[in-house]
């Protein structure tokens, strides 16, 4: 690798850690993926592994904040907003093929350690779906249960499509989420 830069590691630091785990997630492949020493890795990231996995998810929830959580809050037609919420996500996770490293992190031992920012990775998501859904029509009432359940059918379909190795799956249970959000007449 020519002479790298921080920000240009992090792709390849989600990968291992979106392959492996955290615990799973040595040096050494950390060192192979990126192209770098243990040195340089430590000159990046002198806090080591947990600096760099810190680094990821802040690297993830800019994106989701930015390609996600703004537009879902802040688009005059929320409907239009949540309707590009789901091709974001659609085109993000790869339609099922790329696992989401916030809700791997979740499941693993390494949610003690992370634990407020994969907190808050899905409480911003659930309240900015949620908003915009009041946005469009729903019942203020039911809107917060039905982001949850979009936000959860959304991780439980990465599950799934790729346990079954089956895109299809994945965008097939979007595609039913997406209509649960319709507002019906």
């Amino acid at each position: 690798m020519g002479r790298a830069e921080r920000s240009d590691l992090l792709p390849r630091l989600a990968e291992v850690f979106r392959e492996h785990g955290y615990e799973g997630a040595s040096l050494s492949l950390i060192s192979q993926a990126t192209g770098l020493g243990k040195g340089s890795l430590y000159h990046f990231f002198p806090g080591g592994k947990e600096e760099m996995a810190q680094a990821v998810l802040a690297e993830i929830d800019g994106w989701f904040a930015v390609q996600v959580f703004r537009p879902l809050r802040e688009a005059d037609d929320a409907d239009a907003a949540v309707a590009a919420m789901f091709r974001t996500v659609a085109e993000y996770f790869r339609s099922g093929r790329r696992v989401c490293l916030v809700g791997a992190l979740s499941l693993s031992d390494a949610r003690d350690r992370f634990g407020e920012r994969l907190r808050a990775y899905f409480a911003e998501w659930v309240v900015a779906l949620s908003q915009a859904l009041v946005r469009a029509g729903h019942p203020p009432e039911t809107a917060d249960a039905l982001a949850e359940e979009v936000v959860g059918g959304i991780q439980g379909a990465l599950v799934l499509a790729r346990a079954l190795d089956r895109t299809e799956v994945f965008e097939r249970i979007l595609a039913g989420l997406r209509d649960r959000c319709a507002v019906r007449a």
